[in-house]
């Protein structure tokens, strides 16, 4: 097979018949990333998705590869996108990129935020701001048309996962635009949000050493007062964005796309619909069906292993595709259907939407729950909803990595 340029049109404007094509086509393919300076293999089928992202012989760190380490892509990335390399560390050394005993050390430090019994407790907190956001709804319609991603879906999981965090309500705003920064842009614009976001915790730590509360700044600066090595300061400030990044853009995208899937699907609204109790359901089939992250960081091979037949050498790079997995047929009864009900009872999870392995999202809880609230309000309350664009002409944002909408025009 040819070598796949991550940038093909085909694959950013329909990935999940791209990438289906490319799965099938064989287990492995060679796929060319923009910045890195060789190709990487890319892993296309089910299992061995989740073989990769739950063995430990595929780390996240290149240099915990043995003997002389591997190349770091991720490093390369960066430099194409033009962020300044004293910044790198704030980039490069977070929860994401470690393995072993220093994720486990990094995860435990947040976990408890996230903790089912914890999450349940923001249940009514999820609700409370959701509802207040659809009584706004009306009052941004322009000619009876309102943007959903913009006063919606966005808002709902920034406001929660700032709560979580400690950042100051007035504040948001800042970060809605930071991470829209962080996700789709390169050059002057990307370095310059990274700048202003490591200033900008920085700054915050400072102000709540002053005064501690029970948010989870508060327990990181308690943990480190208590024992410095369980945490830097390069650390907490990277947990702390990734933490709001991460836990706002992937859930507000499914918000996003889950909404536009159900209004070009009236089989499915009409279920949902008729039966509330299905979001659940819903929400793990529409994070298989559309959810926002294609694919995930790249591992390296720590020595010779055997992926779908083939053989992947030590320090070679892998980058197992979600789309991919989640579109194979050998899991998945007639994959490209939308079929709410596909998961029997809602708890089981078949998707790799989340990833899979030591780094399973740690906020997958949260994002499925407020996605449940968001869907099971949204269409309580305006059970009329529709597109006010044909579903083709719904605008999205062409990056190859993730599948977003960059409005979601409709008419309450």
């Amino acid at each position: 097979m040819d070598t796949v340029n991550f940038m093909d049109e085909e694959l950013i404007r329909d990935p999940f018949t791209a990438f289906s094509r490319i799965r099938e086509q064989g287990p492995l393919a060679r796929c060319a990333i923009p910045g890195v300076e060789q190709p990487v293999w890319l892993v296309t089928r089910y299992d061995d998705v989740k073989m990769v992202l739950n063995d430990p012989r595929f780390v996240n760190d290149p240099a915990n590869v043995p003997g002389a380490g591997a190349d770091n892509m991720a490093a390369q990335m960066l430099q194409a996108r033009g962020v300044p390399p004293e910044y790198n560390k704030y980039l490069l050394e977070s929860i994401l990129a470690f393995d072993g005993v220093d994720h486990l050390r990094l995860r435990r430090l947040v976990s408890r935020t996230f903790t089912a019994r914890r999450v349940l407790e923001l249940r009514p907190r999820v609700e409370e701001i959701t509802e207040k956001l659809l009584d706004r709804l009306p009052e941004a319609a322009e000619n009876g048309v309102v943007d959903l991603l913009e006063h919606f879906a966005y808002p709902l999981p920034i406001i929660v996962i700032c709560e979580l965090v400690g950042v100051p309500e007035e504040d948001h705003p800042l970060w809605r635009e930071w991470s829209r920064t962080l996700v789709s842009s390169y050059g002057p614009s990307f370095a310059e949000a990274v700048r202003d976001m490591v200033a900008y915790i920085q700054e915050l730590i400072e102000r709540r050493r002053a005064e501690l509360t029970g948010d989870l700044i508060s327990g990181l600066i308690q943990a480190q007062d208590e024992d410095g090595d369980r945490l830097s300061d390069t650390e907490m400030v990277t947990m702390i964005m990734t933490v709001v990044v991460a836990g706002h853009e992937t859930t507000a995208h499914l918000i996003g796309n889950g909404t536009a899937a159900l209004l070009t699907h009236p089989d499915q609204l009409a279920l949902l619909l008729s039966d509330p109790a299905l979001a659940p359901r819903a929400v793990h089939e529409l994070l298989r069906w559309c959810g926002p992250a294609l694919a995930v960081r790249m591992r390296y091979a720590t020595e010779d292993v055997e992926v779908g037949g083939e053989k992947v050498r030590r320090g070679e790079a892998v980058m197992p595709s979600l789309v991919a997995a989640n579109y194979d047929p050998r899991m998945f009864g007639d994959p490209r259907r939308l079929d709410i009900t596909r998961v029997p009872d809602g708890r089981r999870e078949t998707h790799v939407a989340f990833s899979h392995g030591m780094h399973y999202c740690l906020g997958a809880a949260l994002a499925r729950q407020e996605s449940e609230v968001a869907f099971e309000a949204l269409l309580r309350r305006f059970p009329g909803l529709s597109l006010a664009v044909d579903g083709d002409d719904l605008e999205r944002d062409l990056n190859p990595g993730a599948w977003r909408l960059k409005a979601l025009p409709v008419k309450l």
